[in-house]
């Protein structure tokens, strides 16, 4: 492939099963990381911290769709004292 054509792109399959759609809300860009805001139903939000990279490589915008992607080996729990 040319150097100067996009890649092609196919839809991926993945193993997590916790996938939920939302919308990007908010995203605060450090030179490291950067935080993003996806508003999955009204006033329901799930906040990530990526890579400033990767967030980059996804071109992500507020107002985008976005999925949050959740696989975890470990759940911490908290209770109210």
């Amino acid at each position: 492939m040319p150097v100067d054509e996009p890649p092609t792109w196919k839809i991926m399959k993945l193993s997590a099963r916790n996938v939920i759609k939302g919308t990007i809300k908010e995203l605060k860009e450090g030179p490291i990381s950067t935080l993003a805001v996806i508003e999955i139903a009204p006033g329901v939000e799930i906040v990530s911290v990526i890579t400033t990279e990767g967030a980059g490589s996804l071109e992500l915008k507020v107002g985008q769709s976005a999925y949050a992607i959740i696989k975890a080996s470990n759940v911490m729990m908290g209770v109210d004292e």
